[in-house]
């Protein structure tokens, strides 16, 4: 299925996946000029995110993952799920039948080698029925045979339904650059500081800073996945200097931005 400029919604909607035959099914999308979403939805078949460029978000029941570039979100079958872009970005989905092969439960960030990003990519142009004997069954039989063996990574937000916690994660997400004090938000949902403190430990096994920091990550990679400047992205979460926030990227990833992205974005365009 050839890529396609339009926003997430259409694109979903003319996917018919009654009348996928073979075990997996590509799809890319090029996103307008303008970020796109698609709201809560499931499939029966499991669905690999590939974000081939630009920022894109997927959330799931209690967590928000990020989809970095090189590599890609798995979403279970039967899991609701909700997607989101930023403008421009070009995104390849990747259905799999159910127990086609033996992937996570759960969902997950998988790390995506060379060479399974271009099977990806290969089955995103091919029909979306296929013979089982031919080219296109035995290149998707390799495709799923490396998807089982690819390593998991961790980058997502753990959410929760808990309506004060909704609040604050909703709030900060609209203002990353909030910079209240958990005493602060703790005020504002009428708790003490100490039972918020309790409480956020307890629904998403992070202390309050954390996970705002986390949330500062994710915000991050998506923007930076989308072209803005360290600079500009320093200054909408917030920071006193450039300098403060690429010590807290490189603490999380081992490098600063500019390098990150230069290392990970050489593979981002097909």
């Amino acid at each position: 299925m050839h890529a396609m400029a339009m926003s997430l919604e259409p694109a979903l909607k003319n996917f018919d996946e009654t009348r996928i035959r073979g075990p997996v099914v590509g799809m890319r999308v090029d996103i307008a000029a303008h970020r796109s979403e698609v709201p809560v939805h499931r499939h029966r078949q499991g669905q690999l995110v590939l974000a081939l460029r630009g920022g894109v978000t997927c959330e799931v029941p209690k967590a928000l993952w990020m989809v970095p570039p090189r590599c890609a979100v798995w979403i279970p079958g039967q899991m609701p799920h909700s997607v989101r872009a930023t403008a421009n970005a070009r995104i390849c989905y990747l259905f799999v039948q159910p127990e086609a092969a033996r992937l996570p439960e759960r969902c997950c960030t998988l790390s995506i080698t060379p060479l399974l990003r271009e099977l990806v990519l290969h089955m995103a142009d091919q029909p979306s029925e296929y013979p089982p004997d031919s080219p296109a069954a035995r290149k998707a039989a390799v495709l799923l045979e490396e998807l089982a063996e690819m390593p998991v990574a961790q980058m997502c937000l753990p959410t929760s339904d808990e309506p004060r916690l909704r609040k604050i994660a909703a709030l900060l997400s609209d203002d990353p650059a909030d910079r209240r004090t958990l005493a602060d938000w703790a005020r504002l949902v009428a708790m003490s500081e100490r039972s918020l403190a309790r409480l956020v430990l307890r629904e998403t096994g992070l202390t309050f800073g954390r996970w705002r920091q986390q949330l500062h990550l994710i915000v991050a990679m998506r923007a930076l996945s989308s072209g803005q400047t360290v600079q500009h992205v320093a200054e909408q979460l917030g920071y006193d200097s450039v300098t403060a926030f690429i010590t807290m990227f490189k603490k999380a990833f081992g490098k600063p931005p500019a390098r990150y992205f230069a290392e990970l974005m050489q593979a981002a365009e097909p």
